[in-house]
């Protein structure tokens, strides 16, 4: 229906009330503004038809009873943006916006239905978003891999990113360098040099938010589309989603009590990348031994392939020596180190770290300020600030106590419940344990009954890339959970887990 009157039409919707709520499709806004929407709003509509003569500013503004001034405000607004078209002698007209047609050999997609937006999906998103393993809830007995971010030194943090603040330079608060901040890449050197047996120097470590933007990093760089990686099975669901979305092929290793068992299949057909959790495999805790580290290292070398070791939570151990990471051991530098500090720290403060050897270390560089623009300085250089004056490794050392103690009374209420029927594994080192359940027990649907009782625990089949070997088990974090907290919450959990094992 077209307009027959434009003062009625802006009369019937203008709100005059400086302290009305407006229309619902107008909301409160200067008068002004409000007749400049409602004419864009009927244009866009066709009420005013393109190539209609609009009243002049001062007969509108005459008919509504305002100021001249209010509707030019809003007259000039629709000739700036191409609504509206002035035409020497004759007036203001309403301007031809109508879309080009369409010409009728090109095909008309249908409209989208799911409102979901998943049937708009390319088939990589589809994919990645069909095997998406990440929770929507993040915290709470037993959620695994998250820390017990309470017990972290606020007040300390505070103080050192206070004082950059008081010296704020221009050059903390712009974009960083690719391989960012100086300082905290000399900290994290010295640190892996002494901790984990590393061979590097600061300009082989490069700042990233994590290990997910270390492993895309690596694999932009380093592989081609349609190359494959070998993955542990199981595995992090990270890695897989990562590798899927650059177009990698995940060729699955099982693992056994040495790590990744390699079968002659595969050592015959050489993969681009090797993705290993060496020092702690993730889910199932075991580390890898000497032999198949050995013989990793003199494959990779052999045929060129690159190693990515994820070192994601070595500082936690509380039984045994720890071996040297796998990069210290590597001579023919085949070796790309991984690390975070969302373990060590807080999850939300997303900084990681990755070592190159050094003759990437100048493109990798490069290749990062490129793809990712690097900032986050100021946070850097507190990190820096925290590490170098041991503050980071007095944390470690305190966490390290609390939780081997956490984990000693999970494993007393496991054994109070289950006896000897439950194997554990992974109960040497980290934030999480792996319990096992019968091979008949879904433990999907394990976890879906405890999470309906507030208790958040992770199926182990989803880690596997194939159901058909994946073992039906549980992850429980524990870090995170209080100790008065952990009987009960895992007494809580026995319950739902006999419903569905007797």
């Amino acid at each position: 229906m077209r307009i027959v009157s434009l003062s009625d039409y802006l009369l019937l919707r203008v709100n005059r009330a400086a302290s009305g709520q407006g229309s619902a499709r107008i909301p409160r806004a200067p008068i002004n503004r409000q007749i400049y929407q409602l004419i864009r709003e009927a244009i866009l509509a066709q009420t005013l038809p393109a190539g209609l003569q609009l009243p002049s500013s001062r007969d509108l503004a005459g008919e509504l009873g305002m100021s001249r001034n209010t509707v030019t405000y809003a007259y000039e607004q629709l000739l700036a943006e191409g609504y509206l078209e002035s035409r020497a002698g004759a007036g203001t007209f309403v301007a031809d916006t109508a879309p080009d047609q369409i010409p009728e050999t090109v095909e008309r997609n249908a409209p989208l239905t799911d409102p979901s937006g998943k049937s708009e999906l390319s088939a990589r998103g589809a994919m990645l978003t069909r095997q998406a393993g990440v929770s929507d809830k993040q915290w709470g007995a037993f959620m695994p891999g998250i820390p017990d971010v309470t017990q972290f030194p606020s007040k300390v943090w505070s103080r050192l990113q206070n004082k950059h603040w008081r010296r704020s330079q221009a050059e903390m608060l712009t974009y960083g360098p690719g391989a960012g901040y100086g300082p905290l890449r000399e900290a994290i050197a010295e640190y892996l040099r002494i901790s984990r047996s590393v061979n590097c120097n600061a300009s082989q470590v490069l700042i990233t938010t994590g290990i997910h933007q270390s492993l895309d990093t690596v694999v932009k760089l380093l592989g081609e589309h349609g190359d494959s990686a070998w993955i542990e099975d199981p595995c992090y669901w990270g890695t897989r989603s990562v590798l899927n979305s650059l177009g990698i092929q995940s060729v699955p290793i099982p693992v056994d009590q040495e790590g990744m068992r390699m079968r002659l299949a595969n050592l015959r057909r050489p993969p681009r990348f090797i993705c290993t959790t060496p020092s702690h495999q993730y889910p199932l805790g075991m580390v890898m031994s000497l032999s198949r580290r050995r013989m990793l290292l003199e494959y990779a070398a052999a045929h060129k392939v690159w190693i990515i070791e994820d070192d994601y939570d070595s500082e936690f151990r509380y039984g045994g020596r720890p071996l040297a990471s796998l990069q210290g051991m590597d001579t023919h530098n085949r070796v790309l180190y991984m690390g975070t500090f969302s373990k060590i720290m807080f999850p939300g403060l997303r900084v990681g770290f990755l070592v190159v050897p050094e003759a990437l270390a100048s493109a990798f560089g490069t290749g990062m300020a490129e793809l990712y623009r690097s900032g986050q300085v100021f946070l850097q250089a507190t990190l820096a600030d925290f590490m170098a004056e041991g503050h980071f490794s007095s944390h470690i050392r305190k966490m390290r106590v609390l939780y081997a103690e956490r984990l000693r009374l999970l494993q007393q209420a496991i054994h109070r419940n289950f006896g000897e029927q439950m194997h554990i594994t992974g109960g040497e080192a980290g934030l999480h344990l792996t319990v096992s359940l019968p091979p008949e027990c879904n433990d999907k649907l394990v976890c879906e009954d405890a999470r309906r009782e507030g208790i958040i625990v992770r199926p182990l089949s989803t880690y596997y890339m194939s159901p058909k070997t994946a073992r039906s088990g549980l992850l429980l974090g524990y870090a995170s959970v209080p100790d008065e907290a952990i009987g009960p919450a895992f007494d809580k959990l026995a319950q739902v887990i006999r419903k569905h094992v007797s």
